[in-house]
């Protein structure tokens, strides 16, 4: 099963142009402490599988972590519940856009 990717500059144009995406950042809170995309949602990557039924099937979420390494496990376990989703590659390493802290 192959994951579809998305660039993090990608994903930064979308959001300005307005798009609603749905983005979930699956790093440990202290890494999202120092900041995140502003409309992401935090669920650390080992809480994905307890909170499975937070998501609607309906719709497609972008998984953002550090580098790309731990949102890519987050897809492919939501993949596998039938969740369509998009790995940012590079992750926050690679995000130039706007930061929140939380």
């Amino acid at each position: 099963m192959s994951i579809k990717t998305i660039e993090a500059r990608e994903v930064e144009r979308l959001l300005e142009s307005g798009n609603p995406l749905n983005i979930i950042d699956v790093r440990e809170n202290d890494e999202v402490a120092q900041g995140m995309i502003p409309t992401a949602t935090h669920i650390p990557l080992e809480e994905i599988s307890n909170r499975i039924h937070e998501l609607d099937s309906s719709k497609e979420y972008v998984m953002v972590c550090r580098s790309g390494k731990r949102s890519e496990k987050a897809c492919a376990i939501l993949a596998s519940s039938q969740i369509a989703v998009v790995n940012m590659s590079g992750g926050m390493l690679s995000w130039k856009g706007k930061i929140t802290n939380k």
